[in-house]
C-alpha cells in the first residue's frame, strides 16, 4: 500500500475510534502496536520494559483519543505519548540508579562510633529491607538531617512523594522493629 492510502486508512480509523468504534480501535491498535514497540525499544532496550511502556502508552493514547482534533495527526500523536512514556521510565530509572549509588557509598561507622552503631544496628538491619527509595530518604532525613525540599532535589521527584516515602519507610520499620511485618 502506498504511503499516502496507508495515512487515509490511518485517518480513517483514529476518525472512527475517535466516533467510538471499537473495530476501527483494534485496527488501529494492531497497525501501530509494532510502530510504537519498535520506538519504545530504541529508548529502552529492554523487552519487558517496552511491553510495559507500550501498553501504557495505549491506555493514554485510547483515553486521550476522543480530544484529538486531527486524525490526521495520530501518528505523532501516539509516537508523543510513547516517548513521554518511555522518557519517564528512564527518569526512573535513573533515580533508581542514584539511590542505590548513595546508599552504597555511606560511610561505615568508625571505631567510636560502634556503641551507638550496636544500638543503630537493628534499625540498619531493618532500613536494609526497606525499598531503596524508602531507605534513601529515611537515610537522607534522619542521618543527614536534610529536609523535605532538599530531599526532593536529591531524589528529583517531588516534595509530597518523600513525605509519603517518609511515612511508609517509619511504618514499615516501626513493625519491624517491633517484632511485626508491615503490608
Amino acid at each position: 500500500m502506498s504511503r499516502p492510502l496507508e495515512r487515509a486508512l490511518d485517518s480513517y480509523l483514529a476518525a472512527a475510534a475517535r466516533a467510538g468504534d471499537r473495530e476501527a480501535r483494534e485496527i488501529l491498535v494492531r497497525r501501530y502496536n509494532p510502530k510504537l514497540s519498535a520506538l519504545a525499544w530504541r529508548f529502552l532496550g529492554d523487552r519487558q520494559l517496552t511491553e510495559d511502556a507500550v501498553q501504557d502508552a495505549w491506555l493514554d493514547i485510547l483515553k486521550g483519543l476522543p480530544r484529538l482534533k486531527a486524525s490526521e495527526a495520530f501518528p505523532a500523536y501516539a509516537f508523543r505519548i510513547v516517548q513521554r512514556r518511555c522518557a519517564r521510565v528512564i527518569r526512573q530509572r535513573q533515580g533508581e540508579r542514584r539511590t542505590r549509588s548513595a546508599l552504597a557509598a555511606e560511610p561505615a561507622p568508625e571505631a567510636a562510633d560502634l556503641d551507638r552503631a550496636a544500638d543503630a544496628g537493628g534499625v540498619r538491619r531493618a532500613m536494609a529491607d526497606l525499598p531503596p527509595d524508602q531507605q534513601a530518604a529515611l537515610w537522607l532525613f534522619h542521618l543527614e538531617e536534610m529536609s523535605v525540599a532538599e530531599i526532593a532535589v536529591v531524589l528529583d521527584v517531588p516534595a509530597g512523594t518523600v513525605k509519603t516515602r517518609l511515612m511508609h519507610g517509619r511504618r514499615k520499620l516501626a513493625a519491624m522493629l517491633n517484632g511485626g511485618v508491615d503490608e
